[in-house]
C-alpha cells in the first residue's frame, strides 16, 4: 500500500499526538494543524489524502473549513466532534463532509472509517485518459465517465468522488427506480457504516450543483 497522508486538525494537542502516533504505526504519514486557519493552509500546501477535522477550533470552525475545502477539493473529510445531535451531523454532510464520528471514539472505529473513505477515494480516482472516452450528453451537461469529469455549458462542475459515483449510478439506472439500499451499496460499498440519510444529503447537493 502506498503511503497515504492524513491531516489531523484539532486544537486538543493530546488528541492530535495520540492520533498521530497511532496512525503512523499503521503506516500513514501525518501532518497536523491546531486551528482552522492552519488547517486550510496545511491542506492546500500538503494535499493530504484524507482530513480528520475537528468541529470546534479557534480562528475558524471546522464547519467553515469543510465548506471552503469542499469548494476547491474532493479530498475525503471526516469530521471529529463531541456534538452528536442529528442537526450537527446533517450540517456537516450538507457542507461536504464525507463522514462523521462523535468523541469519544475508539481508534478501531476511526481506523475503519478512514480505510472505508480511502478505499472509496481510490476506487473513484480518475483513470488514465483513453482514446474514446465514454461521454453522456444531457442538455447542457456533459458527463465523461472515463475521466470522472462533468461540465455544464463547457464549465467544469466540481463534484466529489461520491457525488460523481452517485450520478453515474443514477444514469446507469436509465430512469428506473433504484432502492436506497442498492444506491448505498453501489456508491458507498458494503462497508458503509455511517448514517444512511447521507444519501438524501448527497442527492440534494448533486441537484444543486448540476
Amino acid at each position: 500500500m502506498s503511503e497515504k497522508t492524513i491531516l489531523i486538525a484539532d486544537d486538543d494537542e493530546l488528541i492530535v499526538d495520540a492520533l498521530r502516533y497511532q496512525l503512523e504505526r499503521e503506516g500513514y504519514r501525518t501532518v497536523v494543524a491546531y486551528d482552522g486557519e492552519d488547517a486550510l493552509a496545511v491542506a492546500r500546501a500538503q494535499s493530504p489524502d484524507l482530513i480528520l477535522l475537528d468541529v470546534m477550533m479557534p480562528k475558524r470552525q471546522g464547519w467553515e473549513v469543510c465548506r471552503d475545502l469542499r469548494a476547491e477539493s474532493t479530498v475525503p473529510i471526516l469530521m471529529l466532534t463531541a456534538r452528536g445531535e442529528e442537526m450537527d451531523r446533517v450540517l456537516g454532510l450538507e457542507l461536504g463532509a464525507d463522514d462523521y464520528i462523535v468523541k469519544p471514539f475508539s481508534f478501531r472505529e476511526l481506523l475503519a472509517r478512514i480505510h472505508a473513505n480511502l478505499r472509496r477515494a481510490d476506487f473513484a480516482a480518475p483513470p488514465a485518459p483513453t482514446a474514446n472516452p465514454e461521454r453522456i450528453q444531457l442538455g447542457a451537461l456533459t458527463i465523461d465517465l472515463d475521466r470522472y469529469a462533468v461540465t455544464r455549458d463547457g464549465e467544469m462542475v466540481n463534484l466529489s468522488n461520491r457525488e460523481f459515483d452517485l450520478l453515474a449510478a443514477l444514469l446507469a439506472a436509465r430512469g428506473a427506480v433504484v432502492k436506497r439500499g442498492d444506491l448505498l451499496d453501489q456508491v458507498w460499498g458494503n462497508e458503509w457504516i455511517g448514517d444512511p440519510r447521507t444519501l438524501d444529503v448527497h442527492i440534494r447537493w448533486l441537484r444543486e450543483k448540476i
